[in-house]
């Protein structure tokens, strides 16, 4: 009976030392061993011994990548405006050892990291800068990130900017920025406008009294040249001027009697005797 529970006791302490002392580690980890409390190796993918009761497995650490979502949080810029914007981050471990002795929590850390320098980034940009260079933030970030956090043992494959956008409040402003600038715009556009028709309108009566100072003056220069070429060819100095005020006197009797409105046209009994009466005062 003895011999049997002796015999019992040895398989139960067999099997309880083979498990622990033979580790199979799944592909995409890696084990950190310590012994007595202190580092003592690290265990790679598959079929791996260890000191039972002595070496104990400390962490199971993924060395796959790593998705990490950083918060949404507000940053102020250069120019004194609000956005909210926050990333993705994604990071593998490399060095197993850093990355558990290194840092409390290398998730977090690098978390925080990446906000208080995206904070530091966006804080030196005007707002249109911030929200037009996405690219350029996302390579400043890595490039300050990437020293810090290899000394964790951890490697930052990328870092995206997922949302950089005004908060409520200032998109309220800008709208309406937009807006005044849209109406001031369009005030613009209608007084230049105005005034281009103006200069056109004023142009054209210009060019108009010009055309008909000189309509008149070449009538009178006509009417010049036709007085004296009638009185070269009559030799008498008051039938020529009486000749051309007939004629247009006339000729004005005429427009008027075209006109719907006149209804009476008076001629003078002497017509000859009127023009000769008022180049009597001119010629004397």
């Amino acid at each position: 009976m003895a011999t049997v529970n002796v015999l019992v006791f040895f398989i139960i302490a067999t099997v309880i030392t083979l498990y622990k002392g033979i580790k199979i580690v799944p592909q995409g980890e890696e084990w950190v061993i310590e012994r007595l409390g202190k580092f003592r190796t690290t265990l790679e993918p598959g079929l791996n011994i260890i000191v039972p009761f002595i070496d104990s497995v400390r962490a199971k650490i993924s060395t796959r990548d790593i998705i990490m979502d950083i918060p949404q949080q507000e940053v102020i810029t250069k120019d004194n405006a609000v956005i909210r914007t926050n990333a993705i981050a994604f990071v593998r471990v490399t060095n197993p050892k850093d990355a558990l002795y290194g840092v409390e929590n290398f998730k977090l850390a690098i978390s925080n990291l990446v906000m208080t320098t995206l904070r530091s980034i966006i804080g030196e940009m005007k707002l249109d800068e911030a929200l037009s260079n996405r690219e350029m933030i996302k390579a400043k970030l890595k490039d300050n990130i990437i020293d810090d956090v290899a000394d964790w043992g951890v490697t930052v494959k990328s870092v995206e900017i997922q949302d950089i956008n005004p908060s409520g409040s200032m998109q309220e402003s800008m709208e309406r920025q937009a807006a005044a600038e849209r109406e001031r715009r369009a005030i613009e556009t209608t007084a230049e406008g105005n005034k281009n028709a103006a200069i056109l309108e004023a142009k054209g009566k210009l060019e108009a009294s010009k055309l008909e100072a000189e309509a008149q003056i070449a009538l009178a220069n006509a009417s010049a040249s036709a007085i004296e070429m009638i009185a070269d060819a009559v030799q008498n100095k008051e039938l020529p001027a009486m000749f051309l005020l007939g004629d247009r006197y006339i000729n004005t009797l005429e427009s008027m009697s075209k006109s719907p409105n006149s209804k009476f046209i008076v001629y003078p009994a002497d017509i000859q005797g009127a023009i000769k009466g008022m180049l009597g005062s001119v010629f004397k």
